[in-house]
């Protein structure tokens, strides 16, 4: 779906009630101009871009007065910093609020030390051109989740501010749908349950998460199991209760079950692959990432409230391993 015109600058004006009277400037502002943050607000009057009755007023705690008419003056989104990239994307949505993708395995989300470019940040900002409205004053996605660069799946990013807000309240409640294809060594037990524990960095090794004993924050993983490939290996669905680094990859492999393929939580052959026949076991083996795909994702829309829903079906190369053992059709 093409996103329609990006939106005009500016917003008012507002005239202030007798109710109105003695509010806080950027909580009154706040209040008319649900989209935007309060912070981002308070920024936009000490920028001096808001007017009292035709006057600039730069204080973001100046009381409101009852009958005046105060308007803001948005100032048009800047460039993003990182620059827009033309990379192949799978759209599932779009709209002038929000983007829905379904992310490849090997994509990294955000420019960072060690990825620059290339990322998912870069492509969106390609894609989306002029219809980013501006998140904090520059012109950029907002990006809501993560999902680490060899896991596939759906993915949304915001393009307003409104849509920045809502989303995150949404991921930080758990008020969404949202369930992972996990193939991971051995046969869970029981079949469908769930795994509880806080996690934090690694004490022994730092760029690693593990459930730790303190310091750590609560996780709570919900998984059930869709395939068995006898005792060697699981494909589950799982369903985070919590959102923390790695979450699923940690529990998992806190059980002695980690993920097919996982570079991080799989240091050692499993013992689970001497219950596998040749040559299931040397494709299990063989996989390169870990086996982790993002299948479904729903959400209220952050402005209509609607209920959307999106899914993505594994990608070739986990299809294709799941086929090879006997857990469905080859992807042609």
């Amino acid at each position: 779906m093409a996103p329609p015109d990006a939106p005009s600058y500016g917003s008012g004006p507002f005239r202030a009630t007798e109710a109105d009277g003695g509010e806080r400037l950027d909580r009154f502002l706040a209040s008319r101009l649900s989209e935007m943050s309060r912070s981002r607000l308070k920024a936009l009057i000490e920028a001096g871009t808001v007017t009292c009755d035709g006057a600039v007023i730069r204080l973001p705690s100046a009381a409101v007065r009852p009958g005046a008419i105060y308007t803001v003056a948005l100032p048009p989104a800047i460039p993003a910093a990182p620059q827009g990239q033309a990379l192949d994307l799978t759209i599932l949505y779009e709209d002038s609020d929000l983007i829905v993708i379904d992310k490849p395995a090997g994509l990294v989300v955000h420019p960072a030390p060690g990825n620059p470019d290339g990322t998912l940040v870069n492509a969106l900002i390609a894609h989306c051109g002029d219809s980013l409205a501006g998140i904090g004053g520059e012109r950029r996605p907002g990006i809501v989740h993560r999902l680490d660069k060899d896991t596939s799946g759906v993915m949304v990013a915001a393009k307003t501010e409104l849509a920045l807000n809502a989303l995150s309240a949404a991921f930080a409640a758990r008020d969404l749908d949202r369930e992972y294809l996990a193939l991971c060594w051995g046969a869970p037990q029981p079949a469908e349950g769930e795994i509880e524990g806080p996690i934090g960095r690694d004490p022994r090794d730092r760029k690693r998460m593990a459930v730790v004993a303190r310091g750590g924050k609560p996780a709570l993983t919900h998984y059930r199991t869709l395939r068995r490939f006898g005792l060697g290996a699981t494909l589950l669905a799982c369903r985070l209760a919590t959102g923390r680094t790695h979450q699923i990859r940690v529990h998992l492999a806190s059980r002695g079950h980690p993920l097919v393929g996982d570079p991080v939580y799989l240091r050692r052959r499993p013992a689970a692959a001497s219950q596998m026949q040749q040559p299931q076991r040397d494709f299990l083996l063989d996989f390169p990432r870990q086996a982790l795909h993002a299948a479904t994702l729903g959400f209220a829309h952050p402005r209509s409230g609607a209920k959307l829903r999106f899914e993505a079906a594994p990608p070739a190369d986990l299809a294709t391993l799941l086929s090879h053992l006997g857990a469905i059709t080859p992807p042609t």
